[in-house]
């Protein structure tokens, strides 16, 4: 089992003891094939971004060699087109459950590699990386849509989807921002990649219309802050509009979906991280204490929680919640990689183009 003395940076009072944190992070690396895979749970399915954020909860642990073997799985298993699929039958390669490739799946893989490498120091890494990277990132940006934003995905047969999802849009901005961060460091320049994340970034911010209609999501929600492209009083507006009221729920986290009475760990952690990098960091410690009625006895947490029938649902405990949990704690605890990547001060913003 993980020892408490690399979890001291996780504690929270009222959220995570060091014991309890290790707890959390040896049942994520139960998890964990040999191979490296990270799945949901045995048994399920991997999808690609869940297993990074997973691999990226074991770095704000100390668990660098457990995080690397998830980077060797993607770069093992990475499509000649750069992508990945969809989802892989309880990790298993050969077994791809779904065989679309969604844009912000694919991209995500810059966030963790940057975050490895600010984990670790390791340039080798960064070097071994670096061709997964470059071919994730220019998979993505053939999906770019010329008013900046990201098509959704290919589907099976190659044919691509051009309508765009905010939610994902918004991560894959997060994504350009710490690929481009990677290409400095290797003194590599993208101008290209800096070009389409300040497009992005504009059609984020000015241009919803090019999005499909998800408000019912909280995702929706908060990404767009999350992911880096609302800072300042423009973030704060959006954050602590009527939507607050629409998808918070006091005393036990934060909505899926509205109007369903369900609340997930998952968009609880995320808001707890936004409200983070948004200086809130108060607000953002009190929706992860909300949700530890979600923590199960081996230290995982329950998806989700239906509070009008007091059941827990669907009765699945991820790794990617309890991954969220983790990297929320690692944030609030001043985790200097953790906070690189989720603040943004120090990445890059691309360039915005006056075509946007």
């Amino acid at each position: 089992m993980t020892s408490p003395g690399r979890t001291e940076r996780l504690v929270l009072p009222g959220v995570l003891t060091a014991e309890q944190a290790a707890q959390t992070v040896a049942g994520i690396a139960a998890v964990q094939r040999e191979d490296g895979a990270i799945p949901w749970f045995r048994g399920h399915h991997l999808d690609p971004w869940d297993h990074v954020e997973a691999a990226m909860a074991l770095d704000a642990a100390g668990e660098h060699e457990r995080a690397e073997a998830a980077y060797r799985w993607l770069a093992r298993h990475q499509n000649p087109d750069g992508s990945w699929y969809a989802a892989y039958a309880d990790g298993d390669a050969a077994e791809p459950a779904d065989r679309g490739r969604e844009s912000n799946f694919v991209a995500y893989v810059a966030v963790g590699a940057w975050h490895h490498y600010l984990s670790t120091g390791d340039d080798a890494f960064l070097d071994r990386l670096w061709p997964t990277v470059y071919a994730a990132v220019e998979f993505v940006l053939g999906l770019q849509q010329p008013g900046g934003q990201i098509g959704w995905k290919r589907e099976a047969d190659g044919a691509p989807v051009a309508d765009a999802l905010l939610t994902g849009s918004s991560s894959v901005h997060q994504a350009l921002r710490c690929a481009l961060a990677i290409a400095e460091q290797r003194e590599e320049p993208q101008p290209d990649w800096e070009l389409a994340a300040g497009c992005l970034r504009h059609a984020i911010r000015h241009h919803p219309e090019r999005f499909l209609d998800k408000g019912r999501y909280s995702m929706d929600w908060y990404y767009p802050v999350l992911g880096g492209a609302l800072t300042g009083a423009a973030a704060k507006e959006r954050v602590f509009g009527p939507d607050w009221d629409r998808f918070v729920v006091p005393g036990l986290g934060v909505r899926c979906v509205d109007p369903n009475p369900w609340v997930t760990g998952g968009e609880s952690c995320e808001l707890a991280l936004t409200l983070w990098a948004m200086g809130e960091s108060d607000r953002a410690v009190e929706i992860l204490r909300w949700i530890q009625h979600l923590r199960a006895d081996d230290g995982l947490y329950w998806t989700g929680y239906v509070y009008e029938d007091e059941a827990i649902w669907p009765e699945e405990r991820t790794t990617w919640t309890a991954g969220s949990l983790l990297l929320a704690a690692a944030a609030l605890g001043g985790d200097e990689a953790t906070t690189t990547v989720f603040a943004g001060e120090r990445l890059p913003r691309g360039l915005e183009p006056d075509c946007c």
